[in-house]
């Protein structure tokens, strides 16, 4: 399952920055079965890492606060949290 985790007030800051990054933007968090009965595994991409690849330095607090927000989602995932 590939989820769209796209936040637009943050996307369109990276765009200002870099009218390119669209093709870096971090979007998807991914889920699938783990092999061990009952597991699951939600990965996503490290944002800070992906929007390096721009070479722009401006857009690097706004990577930051991304890496922030999904780090949160997938702690509370990790945490069982449902709220």
């Amino acid at each position: 399952m590939i989820l769209g985790a796209c936040n637009p007030a943050l996307a369109h800051r990276a765009l200002t920055a870099e009218p390119e990054i669209g093709l870096l933007l971090p979007c998807n968090v991914a889920g699938y079965a783990a092999d061990e009965p009952g597991r699951s595994v939600v990965a996503a991409i490290d944002p800070v890492e992906a929007l390096a690849l721009s070479g722009n330095n401006a857009i690097h607090p706004i990577a930051e606060e991304v890496r922030a927000r999904l780090r949160r989602v997938l702690d509370a995932i990790e945490r069982g949290d449902r709220s």
